[in-house]
């Protein structure tokens, strides 16, 4: 049996914020989604032709019409929606250290940063605005690079 990551999903009350995140800062793009009865967006990395780029899921919740959602996917309190839960983080592996460095400081978004030279990596630990970790990984010798 094979096995790889197809998405992930949030549910989020500020679906505009959640888009900025994921758009703004990580470079996903909005792209075609089922007519679910409730509201939400795709953000896809890669060509929106193939559903496998959509990669995050946002699910929007309506409270003037919550009913679609919990049909489809069940009640959730919304309480439990800040943070990541059970889940801690989410990681991507990624390249162009210097330039999300820059990115991120030109749209005031704080991470937290370390290499870690035993597996060949510098992370990156950012809070999406529903308070979920975002991990991106880059190679180590980009920010080796960095130091020289």
């Amino acid at each position: 049996m094979r096995l790889s990551l197809n998405h992930f999903s949030i549910r989020t009350t500020d679906l505009e914020a959640s888009r900025h995140f994921y758009a703004d800062v990580l470079g996903l793009t909005v792209g075609p989604r089922p007519a679910f009865q409730f509201p939400g967006l795709w953000m896809y990395h890669g060509d929106h032709a193939d559903v496998a780029n959509a990669v995050v899921h946002l699910i929007g919740i309506d409270r003037a019409e919550p009913q679609g959602l919990t049909n489809y996917l069940g009640d959730r309190d919304e309480a439990t929606l800040a943070g990541s839960g059970a889940v801690d983080h989410i990681a991507f592996f990624t390249e162009g250290l210097a330039e999300m460095q820059a990115h991120l400081r030109k749209l005031g978004v704080s991470c937290r940063e370390r290499t870690v030279p035993s597996i060949g990596l510098h992370q990156m630990f950012l809070d999406d605005p529903c308070g979920v970790v975002i991990e991106l990984n880059f190679p180590a010798a980009e920010s080796a690079a960095q130091a020289a």
